[in-house]
């Protein structure tokens, strides 16, 4: 009976022996590198080039935002009346209507009233368009310059023979510049080579 109750006692601890050499086990293949998780550590190098790098960064947005705060803040001085400017071109535009219409006033035309209205319609004028030139704004000089279309529009061809092709031999309406930037355009009339009729005539005929 003994005997028999060592046996089993025996057995218990080969079991057991057997449990925790397995467990051993396990956890060895736990901590191999195939089995465990990697986790990548940052030394305090690299923590001071990461910071490094972020400061940087920081520093060159400000800089930028500076200078688009700088960049806003002189249009804003240099431009910011440009809408307004716009605007008063158009007193300009209509006391120059004015005046074409009494010029061509039959009842009006050669007499002294209308020769002194036409004189103070020119004082305003001038006076307008210097106070304008005072404060940058300049109109663009267009009569017998080549056309171009960075400070001209086209709006009719006129046939002359005696200027090149393209060049600006009347302006319909005036245009201005504020300082450096277009404030609206000059409508012109330019030049073009007259038509051959009878060549043109001959053709059609032809056809």
């Amino acid at each position: 009976m003994e005997k028999d109750q060592k046996n089993n006692s025996d057995l218990q601890d080969n079991d057991n022996e057997a449990i925790n050499a397995e467990e051993l086990s396990n956890d060895l293949k736990a901590e191999t590198p195939e089995n465990k998780e990697k986790t990548t550590e940052i030394t305090p190098e690299e923590k001071i080039i990461e910071l490094e790098d972020k400061v940087v960064r920081a520093f060159a947005e400000m800089e930028n935002q500076r200078r688009r705060f700088e960049k806003e803040k002189e249009d804003a001085f240099n431009y910011g009346g440009f809408s307004v400017a716009k605007e008063t071109l158009n007193l300009i535009d209509n006391l120059e209507r004015s005046k074409q219409i009494l010029e061509s006033d039959d009842v009006l035309k050669n007499s002294e009233a209308l020769k002194k209205t036409l004189e103070h319609f020119d004082i305003i004028n001038k006076d307008m368009v210097s106070i304008l030139s005072k404060n940058g704004i300049t109109p663009i000089i267009s009569i017998g310059k080549k056309l171009d279309p960075n400070f001209h529009q086209a709006m009719m061809e006129i046939e002359d023979d005696q200027k090149e092709p393209g060049t600006i031999v009347q302006e319909i309406q005036k245009g201005f510049m504020m300082k450096d930037r277009l404030l609206r355009p000059s409508l012109v009339g330019v030049s073009k080579k007259t038509e051959n009729k009878e060549g043109k005539s001959e053709e059609n005929k032809e056809n």
